[in-house]
């Protein structure tokens, strides 16, 4: 017996399917399948019944993957034991970011941060805010990065992140618009408000600060809901209308398009940005780095931190 035989039974186990478990673990399936069942026949049990579609584990395979998961555990411990004792931040992280955050940090803080700490690994998934706390529960995630505060999330250790201030893409040129120096929400058309779908944050936001429903710019024969950013604007340049932006994905806009971005009036809405993981780890040394990078790096960017005074917080989802 030994590790790679435990990390095998354990990918088993997750995807169901031998083929996809030696793909996760970048082995060939009959090299995978050979050392499942060497360790069968060592510990003279059945892990898995391979006459089922999925692969079925057994009662005793459950049983044993339990242990062979806190096996797996201690040892990376260990790992990351001997690493800080030798003053080296390394292994692996896996984390999951929402699609309204990703798109804005991981090319930039995250991918410098990980330049800077070449032996860390770190496995990032782009997932809605519920799939995180799913994956977190199932440890299939070490964290998460999401929207706070949210209901569903406070059994998790939460850190804070940042800040950042919500504002209003627009191709409205109306003599209000142009006479008002910031959006009022209440004078907002709501019936030309491209949302996100269902269950994304960033929606919930925006209808809570103008209490919103569906738009009508849409053409009568096209039943759409956006899923990331990226296509609100294009809605927005292309078929008229407005929707809401996060602060960092304004940097990301060409100039014409920056010049559609408006602020809302005093106390501007914002978001707060944590990072939520069930227990503190043995990869927790990673965690308080990365949080301490991304924190520090967006500090001078973001409106909040120039004048807090100015902003109101989004109600609890």
């Amino acid at each position: 017996m030994n590790i790679q035989q435990l990390e095998y039974l354990i990918a088993v186990d997750k995807y169901k399917h031998f083929g996809n478990a030696a793909q996760a673990c970048f082995i060939t399936q009959p090299t995978l399948s050979a050392m499942i069942q060497k360790f069968e026949d060592e510990m003279d049990v059945k892990i898995f019944d391979r006459t089922t579609h999925p692969i079925r584990t057994t009662d005793v395979g459950a049983q044993l993957i339990i242990e062979a998961k806190r096996v797996i555990d201690a040892i990376n411990e260990l790992k990351s034991k001997a690493n800080l004792l030798n003053n080296v931040l390394a292994g692996k992280l896996n984390l999951g970011i929402i699609p309204t955050v990703s798109g804005f940090i991981l090319p930039t803080e995250i991918f410098e941060f990980l330049k800077n700490h070449p032996k860390i690994e770190l496995n990032v998934k782009e997932m809605t805010t519920d799939n995180i706390i799913k994956a977190l529960k199932s440890g299939e995630l070490d964290a998460g990065i999401i929207s706070t505060p949210y209901t569903a999330a406070n059994e998790f250790y939460h850190d804070f992140l940042f800040n950042e201030e919500l504002m209003l893409y627009t191709s409205d040129d109306s003599e209000d618009q142009k006479k008002d120096s910031f959006v009022i929400p209440e004078k907002i058309d709501v019936q030309k408000v491209w949302l996100l779908e269902e269950g994304n944050c960033l929606r919930t936001q925006f209808e809570n600060i103008c209490e919103l429903r569906e738009n009508t710019v849409t053409p009568k024969n096209l039943e759409f809901v956006a899923s990331n950013i990226n296509t609100l604007i294009q809605l927005v340049d292309k078929l008229g209308g407005m929707s809401i932006l996060p602060e960092l994905a304004i940097e990301q806009l060409a100039e014409h398009q920056q010049e559609k971005v408006k602020r809302f009036r005093k106390p501007f809405p914002y978001r707060e940005i944590s990072v939520i993981y069930f227990k503190p780890t043995y990869k927790q040394k990673i965690l308080d780095e990365l949080i301490l990078f991304i924190a520090d790096s967006l500090k001078s960017k973001l409106n909040y931190n120039k004048n807090p005074e100015d902003f109101v917080g989004i109600k609890p989802q």
